[in-house]
């Protein structure tokens, strides 16, 4: 039995950029849609589908490399946890790494970036940071 799928997504994510697979596949759910849409959104991944299968569908996330093979996600670290959650306003969210990362924020009109989180002024659960 799995406790925090999210971070199981991040994991397999960080994972698969270390050993620079081209993609990676979970289980899917509406959060990890809302988490793959920001990230690609954000251009941390090329993009994501969404796989049809027999018993559970999985969702496939296509990492993104540099030119020279570089990865472009050089962390991505779980903020909001099941024993402690986060939560932040849209004043306190602060720019991750001087403006070079992003929070991904899960707020009333679903899973956004902390930069689209502070012009809407939304404040939510911070669920990673990724840079």
């Amino acid at each position: 039995m799995m406790t925090d799928p999210i971070a199981d997504m991040l994991t397999r994510i960080r994972n698969a950029a270390m050993v620079e697979r081209p993609f990676t596949d979970m289980p899917v759910s509406k959060v990890k849609r809302g988490l793959a849409e920001t990230l690609k959104r954000e251009g941390y991944i090329w993009d994501w589908q969404e796989i049809e299968s027999e018993k559970v569908n999985q969702l496939r996330v296509e990492l993104k490399y540099g030119p020279n093979g570089e990865r472009v996600i050089q962390k991505i670290r779980r903020v909001s946890k099941p024993g402690r959650r986060v939560y932040s306003r849209a004043k306190d969210l602060r720019p991750v790494l001087n403006g070079l990362g992003i929070s991904i924020i899960s707020t009333s009109r679903g899973v956004i970036s902390d930069r689209e989180a502070r012009q809407r002024n939304l404040g939510g659960e911070v669920l990673c940071e990724v840079w």
